[in-house]
């Protein structure tokens, strides 16, 4: 499917709230506030079972699907010219409202537990503990496993990890959507790209041995020699990783720093899904000699990417954080970028 349907240059600098004005910064104050709130309070519990959502996560998964639906229609409506953007909105937002929504309130219904089936590790921290898998019905423990060792990767050699972070993945879905208007605000520089080198990778590192360490202990016994702190690990995981990085820190500064700073700088299922990538098939593809150096690409890549680099330099790329979300093409004026699974 060609992702192109060319866009031209976005009004986003006419918007204080989209460039870090005082509206930015209020709205990020609040979206910050917002998830303290959310995680270290139970104060939306009592809002939740006021209308009768159960608990404060039902609640939350109702506010997150109502945010990406009106995002979507935003998306849509500008760019939604472009077959490629339709279905990867609408495929979002599909997910989300089933897989990520509705089915873990309804697997209770059928004395199941409630699963979100389109979380796979090391995105879901504890999804590999032993206790985890023991506590599951045997054929959802399988589909734990599958899709973290097979299916995740697998796809990602064959389509990159857009399949995941652009198509299924709740936190990217979010940052497409209602994440879309700071698209722009990603940093470009160099020191950035380092900077997200070094992190990305190191939250994956700290993640695969945690994980380890944990299951280790967890098959020895917490009395082994070493294997003491197993519930601190996983606390302090689930806290720094789970709920400040991914939620607090990631969410909050969409309106300061870009919607996919998170997924940039400290997902450990985007390091992993970049690492099969580079090896894989997809690539941006750039026809020869017909950049004007416009640098729309680079102004409007979520990840930070310097698109206008490579397509000066005729040189067709994979890159380990791109997420394929195809708005370099759609803004490129004369048709320089595509897609490709070559």
């Amino acid at each position: 499917m060609n992702p192109q349907g060319q866009l031209g240059l976005l009004d986003t600098a006419h918007h204080p709230w989209q460039n870090r004005g005082p509206a930015a910064w209020a709205l990020s104050a609040a979206l910050i506030a917002f998830y303290a709130v959310l995680y270290w309070t139970d104060a939306f519990t009592a809002v939740a079972r006021a209308v009768h959502l159960g608990d404060k996560w039902v609640l939350y998964g109702l506010l997150y699907s109502a945010a990406m639906i009106a995002g979507a229609v935003r998306y849509l409506r500008r760019h939604g010219n472009n077959p490629y953007h339709r279905w990867r909105i609408a495929t979002n937002v599909g997910i989300q409202v089933s897989l990520g929504f509705t089915l873990p309130i309804v697997m209770p219904w059928f004395s199941l537990p409630s699963y979100y089936f389109s979380y796979f590790w090391p995105l879901k921290l504890d999804a590999l503990y032993p206790h985890t898998l023991a506590a599951l019905p045997t054929w959802i423990a399988g589909w734990a496993l599958f899709g973290a060792f097979v299916l995740a990767p697998g796809l990602s050699l064959a389509f990159g990890k857009r399949w995941y972070c652009s198509w299924v993945c709740g936190c990217g879905a979010l940052a497409n959507t209602f994440g879309d208007p700071w698209r722009h605000l990603g940093d470009k520089s160099a020191a950035a790209w380092r900077f997200e080198r070094v992190s990305v990778h190191t939250t994956l590192a700290v993640v695969v041995c945690a994980t380890a360490y944990v299951a280790a202990g967890q098959w020895l016994g917490a009395a082994s020699p070493g294997f003491g702190a197993t519930d601190l690990v996983k606390s302090w995981l689930g806290f720094a990783v789970g709920a400040v990085l991914s939620g607090v820190v990631g969410t909050g500064v969409y309106p300061l720093l870009g919607p996919r700073f998170w997924c940039r700088n400290f997902c450990p299922m985007a390091a992993l899904l970049g690492l099969t990538q580079k090896a894989g098939r997809f690539r941006i593809r750039v026809k020869r000699d017909l950049c004007i150096s416009c640098g729309n690409c680079s102004t409007y890549c979520e990840m930070g990417i310097d698109v206008r680099d490579y397509a000066e330099r005729n040189e067709t790329f994979t890159r380990a954080s791109c997420v394929g979300c195809g708005m370099c093409a759609h803004v490129c004026p004369r048709g320089v970028l595509r897609l490709e699974d070559a």
